[in-house]
């Protein structure tokens, strides 16, 4: 009999003898790594019908799968500033894992936050800002879930570098991961914020994280799992362990953990899990209560039945395991199956995804300089186009993975369209700006172009293979990031200095034209070259990374990218590093490795405003080929009366936490009006200080607040309105333990 509904399915349990119900507990809440058919696998349990879930990565698309989409990375998404985007994205993402059979989507990355500039994950996630991190990840994840797969946020909590994120051995020895140790306030306020606004977006899962957070692992962390993430963000799906992140068995299920990825207990035992089987001998033992079994099981399952997946789900692609092994460089043959074993086609799942990419990427893109209008590209004659990200991947389809490939190994040739590891995937098709131009070129005979796309070739000065003369020049830089390693450099890779500047000295005055595919946050020390007349930074767009740029540079898009970081003038002007131990007797010291996060809110813009910095190119900053203005001052109204320093108390446990936090108190609006002669998009961005004389030290001098994206056509107005929560305009008073309105006069800002 087929059991409908989680209803029927315990009721098929309690129906079962005690053996089997423990039986079954033991599979629902362990992965099992002998079968690879997804990233993770939760096995099919027939004699309750129950299909099994599959978890696959990653936040920008189904990785290691064929005829599936690469999207716009995180960042990119962020830098696009526009709400619409975010859920289409999301949207767009969920149908696809759908149509390849997977349960879970493990995205979206909202963490690491991007504490660390040279972080080497930052890509993955959308902002160093917590509000415009924590809009994309609600957005993000209800666009995921709309499409009937749930939603993994992660990675909670402190992960903000690749550096010893997990333990490893050192020299022979076993040494535990870095423990980042924050403080209470900043927690609340910086790292936890988005993951609050996954939560009141319903996200089904969260993934716990690899390091120690103040002296625990992350994922046996009963603070921050049990008590903030469960009681007092109301969390009610399911906490999963990264990829053997769990360290042990009763302390993690008693802490919050409900399930363990990929099962074993470590890389090198492919047999045992610290759940499975000793979890059920643990509940016998007494270690573990039968009520916190349930409680496990409960979460797991509850996101299957609620989002319907019982029900005429797509089965796991078959193609997936082949694909696997390609992504490891293996054919079937190589590990004894039959040389005419027949390979099942991937199923198809792209749709029209391809035209959502393009346009994702254009809007991720960041007008930073435009001296002299000389974007967009005017009838010009003969372009010219330089460096190594400009043309096609000499490696395939498939980025590496992690830090066994040297970030200069294998990827120096071809555009950057993401990063690698899990928030990679295999492209089926992907665009370079190379063949975007090639394409323009043939179908408008209206430039002709030249290219030297070897970097150390452009450096050196060597431009004998440019004729025609150009009269604009395009440099393409790229910066390369992965999982497992953090980087090196804040300029961007493989010499790109001399590249701009060899560039700028051989092309017409004001003439050169910078492009960057970055993980995010590159010093440009050419930037203010008077010859360097344009720089858009692009970030890491999909597999439409060429046509999206082209778009922009001819003005088809009017480039409405605005920073989700701050680029300084000088490296040195950032507050915040990787923490590392060279020497290799400190190394192997498990208490040697220990990340204090001192500077506390005081991170990117927030940093720069308290020590009176200025920046190359500030957070939120983002050009037009318009202009925009406001008309009028702002409009502020009150929607409650008497405010109270606290929240009222909440009865139960609401997702999000106290639903009186998400209360709109006051609505501040504006009028933006394009001033130019161009359509476009603008960005206003609200600021909101705090009542200087009744906040605790370290507070931020201001710190975003709201933000909306508003197409005008030329000379068009509209007025735009920004809703300011209880959560908005409060602080996280530590000993009261709770979200305090500070009493005094606050400081709006709209620009």
């Amino acid at each position: 009999m087929r059991w409908t509904g989680i209803a029927g399915l315990v009721l098929s349990l309690f129906q079962s003898s005690e053996a089997n119900k423990l039986s079954f507990t033991a599979a629902v809440l362990t992965g099992k790594i002998t079968n690879v058919t997804c990233g993770g696998i939760i096995e099919a349990i027939p004699r309750v019908d129950f299909p099994g879930l599959c978890l696959q990565d990653g936040p920008a698309g189904i990785r290691s799968a064929d005829l599936a989409s690469v999207f716009s990375t995180g960042l990119s998404v962020g830098a696009s500033w526009d709400r619409e985007m975010m859920y289409e994205r999301g949207r767009a993402m969920g149908e696809e894992f759908r149509g390849k059979g997977a349960h879970v989507h493990l995205g979206p990355a909202t963490g690491p936050l991007g504490r660390i500039p040279l972080g080497g994950r930052n890509w993955e996630s959308f902002s160093v800002d917590p509000y415009l991190a924590g809009i994309a990840t609600s957005a993000t994840v209800r666009g995921i879930q709309d499409a009937g797969v749930q939603a993994c946020t992660k990675h909670y909590i402190g992960n903000e570098q690749e550096t010893q994120r997990t333990d490893s051995f050192i020299n022979g020895k076993h040494v535990d991961a870095i423990s980042s140790n924050i403080d209470d306030r900043t927690l609340h306020e910086l790292y936890i914020w988005p993951f609050a606004d996954a939560v009141r977006a319903g996200t089904m899962s969260i993934m716990c994280s690899y390091n120690r957070l103040n002296g625990v692992y992350a994922c046996e962390h009963d603070k921050i799992l049990n008590d903030i993430l469960k009681d007092e963000l109301g969390f009610q799906g399911y906490v999963v362990s990264d990829w053997f992140a769990t360290h042990s068995g009763v302390k993690a299920a008693n802490a919050g953990l409900d399930m363990t990825m990929p099962g074993p207990m470590n890389q090198h035992d492919t047999e045992s899990s610290y759940f499975g089987q000793n979890l059920t001998y643990a509940v016998r033992s007494s270690q573990v209560t039968t009520d916190r079994l349930d409680d496990m099981v409960r979460r797991v399952l509850t996101p299957f039945f609620y989002l319907g997946q019982d029900k005429s789900f797509p089965t796991i692609d078959p193609s997936y395991i082949f694909v696997s092994l390609a992504a490891v460089g293996l054919t079937p043959a190589s590990i004894g199956l039959p040389l005419n074993i027949p390979i099942p086609p991937a199923r198809d799942v792209r749709a029209d995804h391809g035209a959502l990419i393009r346009k994702h990427g254009a809007a991720g893109t960041v007008l930073l300089k435009n001296t002299d209008r000389t974007l967009p590209l005017k009838s010009p004659r003969v372009i010219a186009v330089f460096g190594n990200d400009a043309g096609v991947l000499s490696r395939g389809f498939a980025a590496p993975n992690g830090e066994a490939y040297n970030p200069h190994n294998g990827v120096e040739m071809g555009v950057q369209a993401m990063g690698g590891g899990a928030g990679s995937g295999r492209f089926s098709y992907i665009v370079s700006p190379l063949e975007a131009l090639q394409a323009r070129a043939a179908q408008s005979n209206e430039f002709r172009l030249q290219y030297v796309t070897d970097n150390n070739i452009v450096a050196n000065g060597d431009f004998s293979g440019i004729y025609p003369y150009p009269d604009v020049c395009l440099v393409f830089l790229k910066t390369y990031a992965g999982e497992t390693f953090d980087r090196a450099s804040f300029e961007g890779d493989w010499n790109s200095t001399a590249v701009v500047n060899s560039v700028a000295s051989y092309c017409p005055s004001n003439k050169t034209i910078v492009i960057t595919h970055s993980a995010g946050i590159n010093t440009m020390p050419w930037a203010e070259n008077a010859n360097v007349a344009a720089i858009l930074a692009a970030h890491y767009p999909g597999q439409e990374a060429g046509n999206a740029i082209v778009d922009v540079l001819f003005g088809d898009v009017n480039p409405s990218g605005h920073l989700p970081y701050t680029i300084a003038r000088n490296e040195t002007d950032y507050n915040t590093s990787v923490f590392n131990i060279t020497n290799p007797t400190q190394a192997t010291n498990s208490e040697a490795w220990q990340s204090d996060f001192t500077e506390g809110l005081l991170i990117d813009y927030r940093h720069f405003d308290a020590s009176e910095l200025e920046p190359l190119y500030e957070f939120g900053f983002g050009l037009s080929y318009t202009t925009f203005g406001f008309r009028g001052g702002l409009k502020i109204q009150s929607r409650v009366k008497g405010i109270g320093p606290f929240p009222p108390k909440a009865r139960g446990k609401s997702p999000g936490g106290n639903p009186h936090l998400w209360e709109i108190l006051f609505t501040v609006s504006a009028t933006v009006k394009n001033t130019g002669d161009l359509a476009g998009a603008a960005v206003p961005q609200l600021y909101l200080a705090q009542p200087k004389e009744n906040v605790p030290a370290g507070t931020p001098l201001k710190v975003l607040r709201g933000f909306e994206k508003v197409y005008l056509e030329p000379g068009q107005e509209r007025r735009v309105s920004f809703d300011l929560t209880r959560r908005d305009l409060s602080y996280w008073d530590t000993e009261a333990q709770d979200w305090r309105v500070p009493k005094g006069a606050y400081t709006v800002n709209v620009g």
